[in-house]
């Protein structure tokens, strides 16, 4: 490297207007705590020499397979690879997914040796079968790398990472997938505005979350890019997410009320995340996505196996190439005597990112098997989810979602008791549109999880729980107001409870209720005290199954 500390492969004009090199010199803390708050701070980001440093340190650290391509195995092979090609006519490997490398600043060079390094990753990890990701990831290295070589190692590390509690990148489809459904949760959770705004604009929303990672490996500018990679590389992947949403809620704040760009919302938020300067700096995106409070690392891990769970049972694999999983409410096989086709997409967008592929199958209508609580519970028993819609005599529509099976009641004896998980939320969608979600969501300060033990039974497979992320029985909750979900007996059906319900329905389905309750934190879902017109109860059938 020269003066400046950039090599070869760096159109140093361009380089200097992004990053300017006025940084510190040294980092001399080893605390994991320190290091995240540095990196965090950007203590090492104005200057090109001590990124380079840290990363070098940073990815040697990382726990990998005993066996991990090096700097001499590229050596070797990247002769026989490459062959007579000329670098810019390279083909990208398959499981890029035609994915275009970030310029960041490189030079032809530059452009031709991540073809390069790729094509030599692609030889030495033949199991890796979907990673789009990689080449903005070898883009940034080769920054910070001597030679190809050096680059090509430090990528092999990444993807070799053997410790199960640091993911880093997704290598196959199943993974990715499942990671672009537990992101779509996410949002639904933590950034309800945005969320409604996709569901307001666009044709399937699953669509518009399943392109996460393009704007964080691609579209970013370089300089926001290499911020998120610092933190990245000291805190793992739940940063990736926390900055995707971030993004997300500035791309509503300056869009919200306004026309978007084009017919496409993807576009628009690539196009916004590509001009991104324009709106907030690096800074301020980072501080707003550690503003965002997520519940823990393990959590999120047990939600993203769930997904991958039901990924599974739909068939997709490992090995599978790229195809697009959509919403699964038709207009041509959808009737409902309560809401329409629009209406129950969008409550369809609401529910966990696993049950959203599946087909709505009607189980129970008042207005076909009668006004009978005993009759619902036959109808609904064995289906887990279910989604309760009620509407009123003044043509007012609410309901909820319930995670649980029906069925769960019979275990307490014929005592009315409490069950579900806190997934379930509750709604209203007329007279105007409001969702309400468990109190722990926008509170988690109110539980602390519970350590996971052999002496518990519900911890021998995590994926096999209905609700990994939010099931009450993962918490320590102060009382049991937040976790009064959903109950039913003889003579009534109640869902949320502690000072209060959200929806009291009697045995005749004649009569409600609805009010404050403490586990949701809601207003009335309609007239205080109402009549019913009606009640229909979903499942979801996997469209496979039909």
């Amino acid at each position: 490297m020269d003066s400046s500390g950039y090599n070869c492969f760096v159109d140093r004009d361009k380089m200097d207007a992004a990053i300017q090199d006025l940084g510190p010199k040294e980092l001399s803390c080893t605390e994991l705590q320190e290091l995240k708050q540095l990196a965090r701070q950007g203590y090492w980001a104005q200057s090109h020499a001590l990124r380079g440093k840290v990363y070098q340190r940073l990815i040697r650290d990382i726990p990998c397979r005993t066996v991990t391509p090096d700097a001499s195995v590229y050596s070797d092979i990247v002769g026989k690879i490459v062959g007579k090609h000329s670098s810019s006519s390279l083909p990208l490997p398959e499981f890029v997914d035609n994915t275009q490398v970030p310029i960041y600043c490189l030079n032809a060079r530059g452009e031709g040796a991540v073809r390069k390094i790729l094509l030599c990753i692609a030889n030495q990890f033949p199991d890796i079968s979907f990673c789009p990701a990689l080449p903005a990831v070898v883009a940034l290295l080769l920054h910070y790398s001597i030679d190809e070589a050096e680059c090509f190692e430090k990528a092999c590390r990444i993807l070799a990472c053997n410790d199960p509690s640091k993911k880093l990148i997704d290598q196959s489809f199943l993974a990715f997938e499942s990671s672009c459904m537990t992101f779509g949760d996410l949002v639904n959770k933590y950034c309800q505005a945005a969320h409604k705004l996709m569901v307001a604009v666009s044709e399937d929303v699953l669509q518009v979350y399943s392109d996460w990672q393009r704007w964080l490996f691609g579209e970013l500018p370089l300089n926001y890019f290499a911020r998120v990679f610092d933190v990245f590389l000291v805190e793992g992947y739940k940063v990736l997410y926390r900055v995707a949403l971030a993004i997300l809620k500035f791309f509503h704040k300056v869009r919200a009320g306004q026309p978007l760009e084009s017919d496409n919302v993807k576009q628009d938020i690539r196009m916004f995340v590509k001009d991104i300067a324009k709106t907030v700096s690096p800074e301020k995106l980072l501080e707003k996505a550690f503003a965002i409070r997520l519940f823990s690392r393990k959590e999120i891990q047990l939600l993203q196996m769930a997904n991958e769970k039901a990924l599974k049972q739909k068939g997709i694999t490992v090995k599978q190439k790229r195809q697009f999983v959509h919403l699964a409410v038709h207009a041509e096989n959808f009737h409902s005597e309560i809401v329409s086709v629009k209406e129950m997409r969008d409550i369809w967008s609401w529910v966990p990112e696993r049950f959203a592929l599946c087909q709505p199958l009607l189980l129970f209508s008042s207005l076909q098997h009668g006004y009978s609580l005993s009759r619902f519970y036959f109808q609904c028993e064995g289906h887990e989810p279910t989604l309760l819609l009620i509407k009123t005599t003044q043509k007012e529509v609410c309901g909820a979602y319930l995670s649980t099976d029906w069925s769960e009641r019979n275990k307490y004896g014929g005592k009315l008791s409490f069950f579900g998980t806190g997934e379930c939320f509750v709604f209203r969608l007329q007279p105007e549109v409001q969702r309400y979600e468990w109190v722990v969501i926008k509170h988690p300060e109110l539980t602390k999880p519970v350590p996971c033990t052999s002496s518990h039974s519900s911890c021998s497979d995590p994926a096999d729980r209905l609700s990994p992320f939010l099931a009450a029985r993962h918490f320590n909750l102060p009382s049991k107001t937040e976790s009064m979900f959903m109950a039913g007996g003889t003579d009534c059906l109640i869902i949320g409870g502690g000072g209060g319900q959200a929806l009291y329905i009697d045995g005749d389905l004649n009569r409600g209720r609805t009010g404050h309750c403490d586990t949701f934190n809601n207003q009335p879902l309609c007239s205080e005290n109402f009549l019913i017109a009606a009640v229909e109860a979903w499942g979801f059938q996997d469209p496979d199954t039909q």
